[in-house]
């Protein structure tokens, strides 16, 4: 009876450590706790880290908080994304058919930056082959931190992300940077020489060659216009030629997994140059969620219950099922052209904006507000009036009256 007893201890003792350890997947993300702005008055870096037994909800704006900018020949401009990016704690290998690496964002930097692929989405004569290379093509608009901004205002980078971590820093294992959708961390450019965690530090070498042909097949020849390495198609897989394999990646040991891992790593050349395929290329390692790939991807709903990762042992529970309160402030009202919009920590999760005129015309909404996040309704183009601004979550919807000035 007493071995019973202590067993059920035993076992009750070791669920309750399982449940309180943050790993890295909560503890590695650059969080703004001082609501610090960034490019264009932006919010910067993570806003808010919400867990649950199985998932991490990153929400962030997309804006680092290092200076961006400017991007030479680059007519789009960086806006907020309102991103909820979710990442799975318990990552596994697919042993099925592998998930392609897509366009678009196909990863999140720990700064709540989008993680893009090598590719720029053209091709040669648009037709599908000879795909180009986005450092080539799209790295005369990069600044000084090797990033720009899509036509929808999503800042990213195709390669290593020179101002998020020391890439000269060839003295120990480089940080966690990132992680992949799925749930996979990224690594910046340094690790372990062998697997295991021995052989001292050294630089991550890409398995890819670059062609010494003069010709391409059904492509245009090796010339000015169209140099070797500026097609994906120029480079070869060359197993075991450098310290990963196909997908930029390895099983090793990492100061923050020391039973080992599979990890993505950044690759950049023996000149701190990023060397092809830059980030995670092909194919996914593991099993990627549903929610953060696409177009419209990365503006997750929360539904189920979390805690607030506050940096410190202690955080704050939010149930999403069972919390009834929509908990914010607005200001300043009345306001001459932005309306910012403060929700509380203790607030529900994916309360839905919608600003009325008097007549109950729809003039301006906002989607996914989640707390602890401090939002902006531009309202510049607004006539000067009276409005009712509404934020509702599943049935609960609140009220509060804006005044618009001249």
């Amino acid at each position: 009876m007493k071995k019973s007893i202590l067993f059920i201890a035993f076992c009750i003792t070791i669920s309750i450590s399982a449940k309180a350890q943050l790993g890295p997947e909560i503890t590695s993300w650059v969080r703004n706790t001082t609501n610090a702005t960034g490019y264009a008055g932006i919010p910067s870096n993570v806003q808010t880290v919400q867990y649950s037994a199985s998932q991490v909800y990153v929400s962030c704006s997309c804006i680092p908080g290092y200076a961006i900018g400017p991007w030479n020949g680059n007519p789009n401009v960086p806006s907020n994304q309102n991103f909820v990016f979710k990442i799975t704690r318990n990552p596994q290998q697919n042993t099925g058919t592998p998930t392609a690496v897509g366009l678009g964002h196909i990863g999140v930097f720990s700064n709540g930056v989008s993680i893009f692929n090598v590719s720029d989405a053209q091709s040669y004569n648009n037709a599908g082959v000879w795909n180009r290379n986005a450092y080539y093509w799209e790295g005369p608009s990069f600044d000084n931190c090797l990033g720009h901004p899509q036509q929808q205002g999503e800042y990213h980078h195709h390669v290593s992300p020179k101002c998020l971590y020391d890439a000269t820093d060839n003295t120990k294992h480089s940080p966690i940077i990132g992680y992949a959708f799925d749930g996979f961390p990224v690594y910046g450019a340094y690790g372990y020489a062998n697997v295991n965690g021995s052989g001292g530090i050294k630089r991550m070498v890409s398995s890819y060659s670059v062609s010494t042909a003069t010709t391409r097949a059904n492509g245009p020849a090796v010339n000015a216009n169209y140099p070797i390495g500026c097609f994906i198609e120029d480079f070869t897989f060359v197993a075991n030629s450098g310290d990963l394999d196909a997908r930029n990646g390895r099983f090793c040991v990492t100061p923050e997994y020391p039973a080992g891992t599979y990890a993505y790593f950044v690759t950049l050349d023996a000149n701190l140059t990023p060397a092809f395929p830059y980030t995670l290329y092909g194919t996914y390692y593991g099993v990627v969620q549903a929610g953060n790939m696409g177009p419209n991807g990365a503006h997750n709903t929360i539904s189920e219950a979390t805690t607030v990762y506050t940096g410190t042992s202690t955080a704050t529970s939010i149930n999403s099922e069972l919390q009834s309160a929509i908990k914010f402030k607005i200001m300043p009202n009345p306001t001459q052209d932005y309306l910012f919009i403060y929700m509380d920590e203790q607030s529900t999760n994916n309360v839905k904006g919608a600003l009325y005129d008097v007549k109950g015309k729809l003039i301006k909404s906002i989607d996914f507000l989640q707390p602890s996040i401090a939002y902006s309704l531009d309202l510049t183009d607004v006539a000067a009036g009276v409005y009712n601004l509404v934020l509702q979550a599943g049935n609960e919807k609140v009220s509060q009256k804006v005044i618009k000035n001249k």
